[in-house]
């Protein structure tokens, strides 16, 4: 019988795969080094949508990743790679902001999704921060790979796995003081959603290590 939190972290971590899809597949349908087909858009879609909780499942070692085991999974990122394709071709100048927005919810969703599973798995806090965000990175840095870029957690730039971080981080400490896993799940969600939101408003940036000459 699937339990209450459980049931929360489903449902986290099912948005979390319809939203990222959506981004992989508007990234992949607007741009304008490569012309994808179908398969590359869909191909996109899914290694956003699941590449990071494949990772965390992996690394958590609790049978089969849930995406090859739930098919619902498959079906959301199907979902959402239809949705990129029916409406990415036909928007505007405004489609940037659009495109970050849904960005920053997946990255928001899945550091709270990934965080939830590895502490439903036994996992103590500092680990389960460091999974929440490789849930909430992997699979844009997968889909950055298969798309020929440099990862862009990897660069210096707007705020992204910091992002992921500090919404999981937030999670924790509201579920540390005692908040309702509800209240902790929309505190951490909001705060990913935020700061990602936020830096690219206001082009919060992380430095290079090696300055140029």
């Amino acid at each position: 019988m699937i339990s209450h939190i459980d049931s929360l972290f489903q449902l986290v971590d099912f948005l979390g795969v319809f939203v990222g899809a959506i981004s992989g597949g508007l990234m992949a349908v607007r741009d304008t080094r490569y012309r994808y087909d179908v398969v590359g858009v869909v191909g996109l879609a899914f290694a956003t949508a699941l590449g990071g909780g494949i990772a965390r499942d992996i690394i958590l070692q609790k049978g089969p990743p849930l995406a090859f085991v739930d098919v619902r999974y498959l079906v959301l990122a199907f979902s959402g790679a239809f949705v990129a394709m029916l409406f990415g071709r036909h928007m505007g100048r405004g489609s940037e902001r659009v495109m970050v927005l849904i960005d920053a919810a997946a990255l928001g969703l899945f550091a709270v999704a990934g965080t939830t599973r590895a502490l439903n798995a036994g996992l103590r806090p500092l680990p389960a921060l460091l999974l929440g965000g490789v849930t909430a990175v992997g699979g844009g840095s997968l889909r950055d790979v298969l798309s020929g870029r440099t990862p862009r957690i990897f660069e210096g730039g707007q705020l992204y796995a910091i992002a992921a971080i500090l919404g999981s981080a937030a999670f924790l400490l509201s579920d540390r003081l005692g908040d309702t896993r509800e209240v902790s799940t929309i505190i951490g969600t909001l705060c990913g959603f935020g700061v990602r939101s936020l830096a690219v408003m206001y082009d919060w940036q992380t430095r290079p290590v090696r300055s140029e000459d």
